[in-house]
């Protein structure tokens, strides 16, 4: 989902495919000024500066153990965070055919999506987020794992990751990735799974353009740069090393919407496999997917646009990789020029493309700015009756927190509406009424 400047997300009924494509705003959201934290633990925050040496990286196709072995080490955190991740009983997710298992469990899960939990600084509202996603039954959580920016803020803003002169500092300290620990921890304590992921396509958040600024280039180059990309692996062995051992984590994603316009689907293509290897090669344990939208797929393809490989991705060919455990794809008709009917056969062929790769898919992200009940359904059904198709997460959840609503995008519904029933309540009782 790409993040808009405006008060509601954007309407762009044809030729959506630009990068100027919009849905969703960033501005005026209510938890960038909020009060510093003080260090529970009284220690001295520091962050974790990698001075960048792009001779260090090889070719970004190579083999990911040269990889890892050219790369910066992200530094172990000295802060213990509070309070601290680490395994609960369960299990780690795992797939089995065309299904996920989770905590022994094989079948079809529902979730959401929150690229906003991760910056609240009120542990309160965090636990209050996740008891009413264990309420209701929904067992995934799509997080952003990236916050990237170019300058260090000055008004306590959150962030992760600043990306300056050709450095790149891990911030973990409290107003940085501890604030992530707390969402795993919390995760942990109510039995939700969490998806995240390292980086965004969009400038939302920084994104590849904030990597774009600090070494130059164009967002296509950051696949194929040797600087950006050892910055971006280095970012990913500092936020894998955190939470290894935690059974939280659905899967590691390696980027939200990736696309390369105008690209040979070569480039995502060994971008995907090389990355998807390095972070196998740190982790084994928890699953890794891509991200994507679901575009460039010949099965079902009616021309139009998604179906089309202009975004420089190929599905069936990506979804291919061996250290790729399942597809993802997501949904938003009004952005791409067509109709929110024609929203279920891009489920149903999805699901062929993933039951001809042998693997299940997850239905990542969907939302429209109205009527949510009346046009969602439909998609929900059909996922749910698709062969492959193993969870669908909505585009997203919203809440009442301490300091008022959660952000409102144009596509979120809130807990407790009459299109939560709908959408949560409703659905959780058709996967539950097939067990």
């Amino acid at each position: 989902m790409e993040l808009s400047s405006g008060s509601r997300a954007e309407h762009r009924p044809i030729h959506a495919w630009t990068q100027n494509n919009s849905r969703n705003p960033k501005s005026e959201l209510p938890f960038r000024n909020r009060q510093r934290i003080a260090n529970n633990n009284g220690q001295q925050v520091r962050a974790s500066t990698m001075k960048l040496n792009p001779s260090l990286l090889t070719a970004v196709g190579l083999v990911s153990a040269q990889l890892a072995s050219a790369l910066p080490q992200a530094s172990s955190s000295t802060v213990s965070p509070s309070p601290s991740p680490s395994a609960t009983p369960g299990s780690f997710v795992t797939t089995s055919g065309l299904n996920f298992v989770i905590d022994g469990k094989t079948g079809y899960f529902a979730g959401s999506n929150s690229y906003w939990i991760g910056f609240q600084k009120n542990n309160d509202d965090v636990d209050l987020v996740f008891s009413h996603l264990q309420e209701s039954g929904l067992k995934i959580l799509r997080v952003w794992g990236f916050n990237d920016v170019n300058e260090k803020p000055t008004d306590g803003s959150v962030y992760y990751h600043l990306l300056a002169d050709g450095t790149a500092t891990v911030n973990e300290g409290e107003d940085g990735l501890q604030r992530l620990d707390y969402v795993v921890s919390s995760a942990e304590k109510h039995g939700i799974k969490l998806i995240i992921n390292f980086v965004n396509f969009w400038d939302d958040y920084g994104g590849i353009n904030a990597y774009v600024k600090a070494f130059g280039g164009s967002k296509e180059d950051f696949y194929t740069n040797d600087a950006m990309q050892e910055a971006y692996r280095a970012y990913i062995k500092a936020v894998i090393s955190r939470y290894s051992d935690s059974t939280a984590i659905f899967a590691w994603e390696l980027a939200n919407e990736p696309r390369c316009q105008g690209c040979e689907t070569t480039v995502l293509y060994n971008w995907i496999e090389s990355t998807s290897q390095y972070i196998k090669s740190l982790d084994s344990k928890h699953l890794v997917c891509i991200g994507d939208e679901g575009f460039g797929l010949d099965t079902g393809s009616d021309g139009s646009y998604p179906y089309q490989y202009s975004e420089g991705s190929d599905f069936a060919k990506n979804l291919a990789i061996p250290t790729i455990d399942f597809g993802t794809f997501h949904l938003y008709p009004s952005s791409w020029g067509t109709t929110n009917d024609w929203g279920n056969g891009w489920v149903t062929s999805h699901g062929a493309a993933c039951k001809a790769a042998g693997k299940p898919c997850l239905f990542e992200e969907y939302g429209v700015t109205s009527d949510h009940c009346a046009v969602e359904k439909p998609w929900q059904n059909t996922a749910l009756n698709t062969t492959a198709i193993s969870g669908d997460l909505y585009w997203q959840y919203g809440d009442q927190l301490s300091g008022g609503p959660s952000p409102d995008d144009g596509n979120t519904f809130y807990y407790g509406t009459d299109d939560f029933k709908c959408l949560v309540t409703d659905h959780i009782a058709a996967i539950n009424s097939r067990k």
